[in-house]
């Protein structure tokens, strides 16, 4: 596929901008169609830490990552793109599991002090922390910037796309325009509290009262949270949410007095392995990209670089 190709990228969340922009950025004609505004996309909802969670294969996943570490490395330096590098820990309850932490410069473990009670170990690492709502919006900007037309709709089929080069970038709803079993969604619901001065995030997965999390932004801290494989429900569980809001601040005591600002419900979409390929469908070659659990934000642009290697027929990196 010689550059300059017409390509259509469907789905207006984090994985479908990215691959927009770096699409654009490679010299092709794009126009990125998208059913919902990013802002009610589950990439919304993302606590935004840079962290590969919940996605296969392990092997191909650590260099997505390494590669939008860098990107997000140098993003840090653009106030507009809502990118912070920030210090926080990873707690370890039991055997430690630490492939994610390959090529992560200047990690140390953990001392005891940095640790919550019952931990067995922990991992401390600076690392993007993603404020979502300004990232998708300088996504956006960017991508008009370099000449991306951004269209508001709904593709259903990808036959029905006119270009010659289609990429499904759509999250949840990937497979349906492909007739092809997807990904499965995991209910993600987390508790925002209002930001007290914390600037340090904390991950206790194996929390034995369940998962925990607090990612502080400016204004407010993301906390989570649920894995729920199979719900599709969208509404906040009010149960839950004080669930989620009581084992935080079981975990990060600066947290006891914070106002809580309201709850938020995402939908991961989990595969056993996230799907990005070339193929021809309808007499159209499609580029999949999707199936990346919850780690979209933390795969979004190792993935579009080979996005764009998929599109212009060369091997991908």
């Amino acid at each position: 596929m010689a550059d300059g190709a017409e390509v259509t990228v469907v789905g207006g969340g984090v994985v479908g901008l990215t691959s927009s922009l770096a699409l654009a950025e490679a010299g092709h004609r794009v126009r990125c169609v998208r059913d919902v505004p990013a802002a009610e996309t589950v990439s919304a909802v993302a606590g935004g830490l840079w962290f590969p969670y919940h996605v296969e294969p392990r092997d191909r996943v650590a260099a997505w990552g390494l590669t939008a570490l860098e990107w997000f490395h140098s993003l840090a330096e653009v106030p507009a793109a809502g990118v912070a590098l920030r210090e926080g820990v990873m707690v370890e309850r039991g055997t430690a599991d630490r492939w994610w932490a390959a090529g992560v410069e200047g990690r140390r473990e953990a001392a005891p002090s940095e640790l919550p009670d019952g931990a067995t170990g922990g991992v401390v690492c600076r690392v993007p922390l993603v404020t979502m709502a300004v990232h998708l919006a300088w996504l956006e900007d960017r991508c008009r910037a370099v000449g991306v037309e951004l269209v508001d709709g709904r593709v259903d089929d990808v036959g029905d796309v006119e270009s010659a080069v289609v990429v499904v970038a759509a999250g949840i709803r990937s497979a349906e325009l492909l007739g092809d079993e997807g990904p499965q969604p995991s209910r993600g619901q987390v508790a925002l509290l209002a930001n007290p001065g914390l600037d340090r995030w904390v991950v206790d997965d194996d929390h034995p009262d369940g998962m925990v999390y607090a990612l502080p932004h400016p204004g407010w801290v993301v906390c989570g949270g649920t894995d729920v494989l199979g719900s599709w429900d969208l509404e906040p569980d009010p149960g839950v949410h004080e669930a989620i809001v009581a084992r935080v601040r079981s975990v990060v005591p600066e947290l006891a007095d914070a106002e809580v600002l309201g709850a938020r419900v995402g939908l991961r979409p989990v595969a056993p392995s996230v799907r990005l390929q070339r193929s021809e469908v309808a007499g159209r070659t499609v580029v999949t990209n999707y199936g990346h659990g919850g780690a979209g934000v933390t795969l979004a642009w190792g993935c579009a670089q080979e996005v764009v290697g998929l599109v212009g027929g060369a091997a991908a990196p």
